[in-house]
């Protein structure tokens, strides 16, 4: 008689800060980190009856997430880690953790099954992981690398923030050195090796990469400032995200900052009055009833500073009729945006009518 044929033990991995035995049930990712199974906790009082254990062979970016996982405890975005602890497996040291399994997979996996969200979700999902990313800012942390591959979809769908292995703290404000990077959701700065700083910006940027994200429902298409314009999204949104991806210097400097203009949608540009542009600092956005080239000449008659776009020093923007490919809408031209911008740092710019200027620039004698 043949006796059957004995099932094949599954691996485990033993945690001596824990006393926990985890089966490694399956492999279900790899890649220059390690390796991630599906695993069962034994005992399992106190954990999810499945968690994700994370094994790696090198320790630096082990001690990354554990350090940022213990930092970010209370963090409920903030992906959950149970246990971390090294072992010696086959004569090599193995560095381990007992994650949060997230039962949907990391965000390029959900969109490729769910598609484009609405911007409802999108707020929501974007302003809940700002909050996480918010405590690592004001803990003078950035974590350098959210990717879709690195946001993951738990239970109940909602996002949060995983894989801190090339997180760090930085020591001055002007960061830290742009070493690691996924070449693909970089700002061209840092891609093309112009900029070699990583800063709180271009965390931002890349969450408003994410955003786009989620609204298009795609992590493959590449994504220009200028095409802010085609997104299915409120004008305000728009504005939100062009800020994120815009040039470097004009990016939100923390979640923080993100956070505030997601909650606070701009106050349309009022029409000012000025007595005279002698003197002054003046740009011009819109398209104007007759040609630029006579507007700009009539205002360094009239004794004007004429500026290609406003800046610290400028007193006054000249605005026509807006153009339809405006960047967020009527009222959100790059140089509106920057106006507003300016005037949140404590920058005033008068913005007037063209008719106003025809009649400074041309008075009546």
């Amino acid at each position: 008689m043949r006796r059957p044929s004995a099932q094949p033990v599954a691996p485990t991995a033993y945690s001596s800060e824990s006393g926990r035995t985890y089966r490694l049930d399956r492999l279900i990712g790899n890649g220059g980190f390690g390796e991630v199974y599906l695993a069962t906790p034994t005992p399992g009082s106190g954990l999810p009856t499945q968690v994700c254990v994370k094994i790696s062979d090198r320790i630096s970016g082990w001690l990354r997430e554990a350090y940022f996982a213990e930092l970010l405890t209370r963090e409920q975005r903030a992906l959950r880690v149970f246990d971390r602890f090294a072992e010696i497996s086959g004569g090599q040291m193995r560095y381990c953790l007992a994650t949060e399994y997230a039962e949907h997979g990391d965000l390029g996996v959900w969109l490729s099954a769910h598609g484009a969200q609405s911007e409802r979700f999108v707020r929501r999902e974007i302003a809940a992981i700002l909050g996480t990313l918010d405590a690592l800012h004001r803990g003078q942390a950035l974590h350098r690398d959210l990717t879709p591959f690195n946001v993951f979809v738990c239970k109940g769908e909602q996002l949060k923030l995983g894989d801190f292995g090339i997180a760090t703290h930085q020591l001055n404000p002007r960061g830290v050195t742009a070493d690691f990077f996924n070449l693909f959701h970089v700002p061209n700065e840092i891609a093309w090796g112009r900029v070699r700083r990583w800063q709180k910006r271009d965390d931002v940027y890349q969450i408003g990469l994410i955003a786009v994200m989620l609204l298009r429902g795609d992590i493959t298409r590449p994504m220009r400032s200028k095409d802010v314009r085609g997104l299915p999204c409120s004008d305000h949104l728009k504005e939100v995200i062009h800020c994120c991806l815009g040039s470097r210097g004009k990016r939100y400097e923390s979640a923080r900052e993100l956070i505030a203009a997601l909650r606070q949608r701009p106050k349309e540009p009022r029409l000012g009055r000025i007595n005279s542009i002698s003197g002054k600092r003046l740009s011009f956005t819109g398209f104007l009833g007759r040609p630029r080239s006579e507007a700009i000449a009539a205002a360094r008659k009239a004794g004007a500073i004429v500026q290609s776009k406003p800046g610290k020093l400028t007193d006054v923007l000249v605005r026509g009729q807006p153009n339809a490919q405006q960047i967020a809408g009527r009222d959100a031209g790059s140089k509106l945006i920057e106006v507003r911008r300016l005037a949140a740092q404590g920058h005033k710019v008068t913005v007037i009518a063209e008719r106003q200027f025809w009649r400074l620039a041309e008075p009546r004698r």
